[in-house]
């Protein structure tokens, strides 16, 4: 959650300043009367990586946050204190990074801080959003047993679902990168032996020999350049993403790709509801729990979109309403949302989108699958071919020679 600086004054004319955690500016203002009449200025502080070697560390993956939720929850239903707790679940934990974690947060619980806060300080670039803002909505609704109980298996769907992702993928990479080897070879030994047969011969070559000649001398000699500059391009794309109106605009273009774009638009409503259901059942308010979900999302269109509905539930408005404005999320999600804020059961609504665009997500990563494997097949015995004739046409034409 962002934190704002403010200076404020009270009407007897005595100044004060300090700092707020609040979704927006205008609920930080909100916060900040509460203790003082006038609001003098407020900007947002700029998130900095805390100074602890755990900075460093990588991310934490699902499968890791899932196991590690589930021993929180258990160990918490059996009653016993939070410190005890935490020091349980480090010393049962496979994964090391967050074991350091969290005996860190041990020491800081220990000393007086909320957990929420020792996540917020000591993992927020290892910890997922949705984590963190979890097991503070948890606290402040007083159940944290139940916020990690949700959260386990909201991370246990996500590994799954990265999962599936992973192993339906092996294939066509290793494919790939079979064939990459294989050209690479072809072109770099087998073409140039059979060249130099070929030019010991006074004989008009056919065109796909020269063809086939002219590749393999571009590729000897340009490899090294092309390279380079897909290497150039690859960076200068990533950090073209990183600026203000980069990100958002590739996010888009991604969004309009054929087949990836419907993929990456169902995979993004589910993480959207799973998140926005997981954070509303932990007791967080509506607000924090729009941030944090719109935080959470890859794509950065989608996540601008869902973010910018914040103001207008500030003013009043529906959240589905204010998202039934956006222009790339799926408009049955905006009308589902509607209908439950209206019901009352928000919550259970975006559950049931969230195993919905899961299963829209896995029947699209299986249909464009199951189209690739095949289109690798007929691109590989095109080139295939094409080589062998290359090689073979010059030798039927020099055996009719003799």
């Amino acid at each position: 959650m962002p934190t704002y600086k403010y200076e404020g004054a009270y009407t007897s004319g005595e100044k004060v300043s300090g700092v707020v955690e609040a979704v927006s500016q205008t609920d930080a203002v909100a916060k900040v009367r509460q203790n003082c009449e006038i609001v003098l200025s407020i900007k947002e502080v700029p998130r900095t990586a805390a100074r602890d070697p755990l900075s460093k560390l990588q991310k934490i993956t699902a499968k890791s946050l899932s196991l590690t939720c589930q021993q929180f929850s258990i160990i918490l239903k059996a009653g016993l204190p939070l410190v005890q707790t935490v020091d349980l679940v480090a010393d049962q934990c496979p994964d090391k990074n967050l074991a350091a974690l969290l005996k860190q947060v041990s020491e800081d619980v220990s000393n007086g801080w909320s957990m929420s806060y020792s996540f917020e300080q000591r993992g927020a670039k290892v910890l997922p959003v949705t984590f963190r803002e979890t097991v503070r909505a948890g606290e402040e609704s007083g159940d944290v047993q139940s916020a990690f109980e949700r959260m386990a298996d909201y991370f246990q769907r996500m590994n799954k679902t990265h999962e599936s992702l992973v192993s339906a993928l092996t294939y066509p990479a290793f494919v790939i990168f079979v064939a990459v080897i294989v050209v690479g070879i072809i072109m770099g030994y087998a073409v140039p032996t059979f060249i130099g047969l070929f030019e010991s011969f006074d004989m008009e070559l056919p065109w796909a020999t020269r063809a086939l000649i002219a590749m393999s001398g571009f590729f000897q000699k340009y490899t090294l350049v092309l390279i380079a500059l897909i290497v150039l391009a690859v960076f200068l794309l990533r950090l073209y993403g990183t600026t203000e109106k980069g990100g958002p605009r590739l996010a888009r273009a991604q969004l309009h790709l054929p087949i990836v774009g419907g993929i990456v638009r169902m995979s993004n409503a589910s993480q959207f509801a799973h998140t926005m259901s997981t954070l509303l059942s932990a007791g967080m308010p509506i607000l924090q729990a729009i941030d944090a979900s719109g935080r959470t999302m890859s794509n950065l269109c989608m996540a601008q979109e869902v973010l910018e509905t914040l103001s207008g539930v500030e003013s009043g408005r529906t959240f589905g309403e204010c998202l039934s404005y956006s222009k790339e999320m799926p408009a049955m999600l905006a009308q589902m949302t509607a209908v439950g804020e209206t019901t009352g059961s928000m919550e259970t609504t975006l559950q049931v989108l969230a195993e919905y665009y899961d299963n829209e997500t896995d029947l699209l990563s299986k249909r464009a699958l199951s189209l690739l494997e095949p289109a690798l097949i007929v691109v590989l015995a095109v080139f295939v071919v094409f080589i062998l004739m290359s090689v073979y046409l010059p030798m039927f034409s020099m055996y009719e020679g003799f």
